[in-house]
């Protein structure tokens, strides 16, 4: 395990407008505030053709071969996330959203294109005096979060 410790930092609420791209607007949003690092909840309503990432084919694969669900509906929403830099200083997301309707539920994460659907809000709180980055595990071939 690695951990760092943090301080709170600014709140910042967001209402996200329809079509918008929840990772792409979440992170242009932390680029222009100087957010460097944060923590998001956000709730609400996601689009059809929104696409989740919703795990690897194969666990034992490497690098990892991500499977992808496609919305074909309206979802209500909600998830939790991460906010980091990568070794750029790209901010980067990592969001994992509970996507329901009626009785059917998906989980996945945002990174395949989710998008807003008329209301999605979020609340981010910035993290301060927290040096982690999204670094390229190669074996895994994603970024990983690193102290």
């Amino acid at each position: 395990m690695q951990y760092q410790e943090a301080r709170q930092g600014r709140i910042f609420v967001l209402r996200l407008e329809h079509g918008e791209i929840l990772h792409e607007v979440i992170e242009a949003f932390a680029r222009e505030q100087s957010i460097r690092a944060g923590v998001l909840t956000i709730l609400g309503g996601v689009d059809q053709g929104s696409r989740l990432v919703v795990g690897p084919r194969d666990g034992a694969a490497r690098p990892i071969d991500p499977m992808q669900h496609l919305l074909t509906r309206t979802h209500e929403t909600v998830g939790t996330g991460t906010l980091f830099p990568d070794e750029s200083g790209n901010p980067i997301l990592h969001m994992h959203l509970a996507c329901g309707r009626e009785e059917s539920t998906v989980t996945g994460c945002i990174r395949g294109g989710v998008k807003a659907w008329q209301i999605l809000e979020a609340v981010l709180i910035e993290l301060v005096d927290c040096p982690g980055q999204r670094v390229l595990d190669r074996d895994l071939g994603f970024k990983l979060l690193q102290f």
